[in-house]
């Protein structure tokens, strides 16, 4: 993980089931799937993720993760 004043950059991995839990940011953070796909929750509707695609997370709206699939994604938070 690079963690800077301006913003951070961390890979992360799951397994098929596995995800990060409804929380809000306070940036928006742009996800990029490097392997596998995924669904996304942004404030209750839910998208299909796949390998090579992006997907914009809104600073201040909730949002998950939930692999389904081994799963690695990059996320890009950059503070305005």
């Amino acid at each position: 993980m690079q963690n800077k004043t301006s913003g951070t950059i961390t890979l992360f991995a799951f397994v098929k089931g596995q995800g990060l839990s409804e929380h809000t940011a306070p940036y928006d953070a742009q996800v990029l799937v490097v392997d596998g796909k995924a669904k996304v929750s942004i404030a209750g509707e839910w998208y299909q993720v796949n390998n090579g695609e992006t997907i914009l997370l809104p600073a201040g709206k909730p949002h998950a993760v939930q692999a389904e699939e081994d799963f690695k994604m990059l996320l890009i938070m950059l503070k305005a």
